[in-house]
């Protein structure tokens, strides 16, 4: 009578984790920034975007939408922490040429808009390449590159739990 009460439940043991934006994969040690280019927030993939329409690349939460809107925090369903970093050096352009479309606390779903991006302002004066990386400690991950990529739909890590 028990068993009928209680259903088995899978634990999940890789998540796959799609494309913010639209643009080309390159590997994360190009970053400009020896902050990723080494890898001291996490691993993952940089992306140079070739549209500034950023979405949510996993089911979750937004947990961290910084003032300036350049970085956006978010925990999937299965606990892993992503940070999308739209560009280097864009935090001292102060939010402008960035529009939000989420606040912290949002649920997103894959290919919800989290960002519009004036990649034109944005090019020139800072540089557009995004890092984008998981910032608590995983098993592994397989990530592809060196490859065109589409926003929400193509898969660009599987993160193994």
């Amino acid at each position: 009578m028990l068993k009928k009460l209680f259903k088995k439940t899978e634990k999940v043991t890789e998540e796959d984790v799609f494309s913010p934006v639209n643009g080309k994969v390159v590997d994360l040690s190009v970053t400009p920034d020896p902050t990723f280019a080494n890898k001291l927030l996490g691993d993952g993939v940089a992306i140079e975007p070739s549209d500034g329409e950023f979405v949510a690349p996993v089911n979750g939460k937004i947990v961290n939408l910084f003032p300036t809107k350049h970085a956006i925090g978010i925990e999937s369903e299965a606990g892993i922490e992503y940070l999308i970093h739209i560009g280097i050096d864009t935090v001292t352009l102060d939010g402008k040429g960035f529009s939000a479309h989420v606040k912290q606390g949002d649920q997103v779903k894959i290919g919800d808009p989290l960002v519009t991006v004036d990649l034109e302002y944005v090019a020139h004066h800072a540089k557009t390449i995004t890092p984008f990386v998981i910032t608590n400690e995983i098993k592994t991950i397989d990530k592809v590159a060196d490859q065109e990529v589409k926003k929400g739909a193509t898969k660009v890590m599987t993160v193994h739990l």
